[in-house]
């Protein structure tokens, strides 16, 4: 039964994108499978049991729920510890607690990643963002831009190391609002072979928003020392209404934890609160979330190809993040895709998003986010700010079919307002 009135030629557009993609497809449920069972060992490594899902309150002292939900993670990772915790508001939060955690005043940080993502400069503290920043604190802000493809610079980056006595090195894994490639395992694993060559008692910082589960390998089992990503992303499975988590060596944990909550009480305390069912859950969904949020991505990326867009990555390239994104042009092309694809969404489908001021960014910005947890990004969703060159960067779907949907009712959108034109096709 057709419950949507989709053009005829856009339907053969689709099928043609499906076939394209199968290929890629296979791959994807290869990685799939092997993390999903990575993830059920350390559940029954851990010997999970209904004890584990309880409610603590007040301090928390003694969640057995809590740290053997930590121990799990470290284990998923591939890391000698992890604390996870649904307190963490976002994944900008998460991180800001590592680099607070870990830095002191006089220690300098390298960005190897270029200009990060736009909610994270208010942290570092540059482009004017001071107010209880990194910078108020002391901490010294560099970073080396990107060659023109966009992949990091490793000769500028060992040059850099060379004098620069830094404290930490961070890797953006994921594009952000940018147009650069995300980073694979493999090219972390240089990155990060690179600096301890260069600079060994450098802390090498992980930003793993929207890569968990899309390899078979973590940062943290190719030379990083620490990694944070959010709940609402990848590793919370679209179960997980909120939190972070962070993991890497026991030491740098331990002083991420101090600053969590206290030095000197870090992880013992933190009432879950009825949170541990949901984030065990989540986490034991997300590699199988991952991939059909991967599955949406490479559709996303064969079919706005063959429209004749320009797209990153393209639908058989190798991927290191869920992010899809689309050069769109012109912004009534953006606000028409991000439209459709609200009206996809299983929440509020009737809602007909507007570019507007957000939080932390420069630019107004249009988002589509029908989502059972507000923000989500392992939900199906696309957002953009609006400005050059138009791109919109779509993440997320947490079954590869209604997430077809969504992408079907961009398209739609689009083809409706006059901003796309389909050759007919036999």
């Amino acid at each position: 039964m057709n419950f949507f009135k989709f053009d005829e030629t856009l339907k053969k557009y689709s099928d043609a994108a499906e076939k394209k993609a199968a290929e890629r497809f296979k791959l994807i449920d290869e990685i799939t499978e092997y993390n999903q069972t990575k993830v059920l060992n350390a559940f029954i490594k851990n010997r999970v049991s209904e004890m584990h899902l309880g409610v603590s309150t007040g301090y928390g002292y003694g969640d057995v729920g809590r740290d053997t939900l930590d121990q799990i993670v470290a284990d998923c990772m591939g890391a000698e510890d992890a604390i996870i915790r649904h307190s963490f508001a976002s994944g900008t939060h998460t991180l800001t607690v590592a680099l607070f955690g870990i830095l002191r005043p006089g220690d300098k940080v390298l960005v190897l990643t270029g200009r990060p993502y736009d909610t994270i400069i208010g942290v570092f503290g540059f482009e004017g963002h001071t107010d209880g920043s990194l910078a108020d604190f002391g901490v010294e802000y560099h970073q080396v831009d990107l060659l023109p493809d966009g992949t990091p610079d490793i000769n500028a980056i060992r040059s850099e190391l060379a004098w620069g006595d830094y404290k930490m090195a961070y890797i953006q894994r994921s594009r952000g609002y940018s147009l650069r490639p995300s980073l694979t395992i493999d090219k972390i694993e240089q990155l990060c072979t690179a600096v301890k060559e260069v600079s060994p008692e450098t802390v090498i910082m992980v930003d793993n928003c929207y890569g968990e589960f899309v390899e078979a390998k973590e940062p943290t089992q190719v030379g990083a020392d620490i990694i944070v990503g959010s709940l609402i992303k990848n590793a919370g499975g679209g179960i997980a209404p909120s939190g972070g988590y962070i993991a890497g060596k026991h030491k740098y944990v331990e002083l991420c934890a101090g600053r969590m909550t206290a030095p000197g009480v870090g992880r013992e305390v933190g009432a879950t609160l009825g949170h541990n069912r949901e984030l065990y859950m989540g986490l034991f969904a997300a590699p199988h979330v991952v991939g059909e949020a991967l599955k949406t991505a490479v559709f996303s990326a064969a079919l706005l190809q063959s429209f004749g867009y320009e797209v990153s990555p393209t639908y058989n390239e190798k991927r290191g993040d869920i992010i899809q994104s689309v050069i769109l042009k012109t912004p009534e092309a953006l606000i028409a895709f991000c439209r459709g694809m609200q009206s996809g969404a299983p929440v509020d489908s009737f809602v007909r998003p507007e570019p507007s001021p957000m939080p932390g960014y420069d630019d107004p910005v249009i988002m589509a986010a029908g989502a059972f947890t507000l923000g989500s990004s392992i939900e199906l969703s696309a957002d953009a700010p609006l400005r050059e060159p138009f791109a919109a960067w779509m993440q997320g779907g947490l079954n590869y079919h209604s997430a077809k949907t969504g992408v079907l009712l961009a398209a739609q959108s689009m083809l409706e307002s006059g901003t796309l034109k389909l050759k007919y096709i036999k």
